[in-house]
């Protein structure tokens, strides 16, 4: 007669061998409704990546007056290849919702925040992160001094493309020029018109006073009896 234990041993041992011999099952259903595949636009494919870096932004709020965490992610500098404008743009992980999302002028200032080699914050006059224009004062935070220093660089270089190649600068340096020739071309002594003649020395100027009209009309009187 077998002990409880080798009778378990032998039940282990034969459970063990049916599920070897039994073949694996994997059935295959066919969907009841098919979605065809759908490509979504980030409103992102005009435009060239210069930098992507991964960062953990915040936020000032102006009514509890402290910062406050807006999202860990990529943040990117984009370059529309048309327009020349760039732009911020960082999604936070997992649900890519945009938590940076503003246009680069020239004279935003990138401050080191907090005494920080690894910190910077700046001013948006709008951002568009949550579809709304607002002015936000934003700080970032990169995992290394290596990475705070290349954006840095890279948010310059950024600057220096917009403010010599993107048109809506362009075109006001232009127009700035335009005026202050204008306005040194106004300035100078205007050419005398064709019709208008300078009196020389050997002309006599008309005599408009009382004097002279007797004076002539005297003249006129001896010339007319003279040629009766």
């Amino acid at each position: 007669m077998s002990s409880p234990t080798e009778e378990s041993v032998r039940r282990n041992s034969e459970s063990e061998g049916a599920e070897a011999e039994t073949p694996e099952h994997d059935p295959h259903f066919e969907p009841i409704v098919s979605l065809p595949l759908v490509e979504v636009q980030t409103n992102e494919e005009d435009e060239e990546e210069l930098v992507k870096i991964r960062a953990r932004l915040y936020r000032y709020d102006t009514g509890d007056h402290e910062w406050k965490e807006r999202g860990t992610g990529d943040i990117k500098l984009l370059r529309h290849r048309i327009n020349n404008t760039v732009r911020v743009v960082m999604r936070r992980d997992k649900t890519l919702k945009v938590c940076a999302n503003h246009f680069i002028t020239p004279d935003i200032r990138m401050n080191v925040h907090c005494g920080s080699d690894k910190a910077f914050n700046w001013s948006v006059f709008a951002d568009y992160a949550d579809e709304t224009c607002k002015q936000e004062l934003l700080a970032i935070k990169f995992g290394n001094p290596q990475n705070a220093e290349l954006w840095k660089t890279k948010f310059a270089e950024a600057q220096e493309i917009v403010r010599t190649k993107c048109s809506l600068y362009t075109q006001d340096q232009f127009s700035d020029d335009e005026s202050s020739i204008t306005r040194s071309e106004d300035t100078d002594t205007p050419e005398p018109k064709v019709g208008e003649k300078s009196p020389d020395k050997g002309d006599k100027p008309e005599e408009t006073d009382s004097e002279g009209v007797v004076l002539k009309l005297k003249e006129l009187k001896v010339e007319s009896e003279k040629s009766e």
